[in-house]
């Protein structure tokens, strides 16, 4: 996999304590980042929200409006899965 740089910018005081952490589990800070956004996106795609709309992108902009109105509208009990069934093609 191909890699490729990124600036960003962060508060001067989580920059010393991320250098500080990576140094006690003797990682780079780019390895610290790294493992962090990955286990944040791994987190970020469990989301019920995100499972319902990562796949929703032919949407128009007033079908795509309306099918996240109604998510926001749901509880967690809504979003829960009652079942499953696993189909072979």
């Amino acid at each position: 996999m191909a890699t490729k740089a990124m600036n960003f910018k962060m508060d001067e005081a989580e920059i010393r304590d991320m250098k500080h952490v990576a140094g006690i589990f003797n990682m780079s800070v780019t390895d610290l980042i790294k493992n962090a956004v990955k286990e944040y996106i791994a987190e970020l795609k469990s989301d019920p929200f995100y499972r319902l709309t990562a796949n929703v992108q032919d949407a128009s902009d007033e079908e795509a409006e309306e099918v996240l109105t109604e998510i926001e509208g749901l509880s967690d009990d809504d979003l829960t899965i009652a079942s499953t069934k696993r189909f072979t093609v």
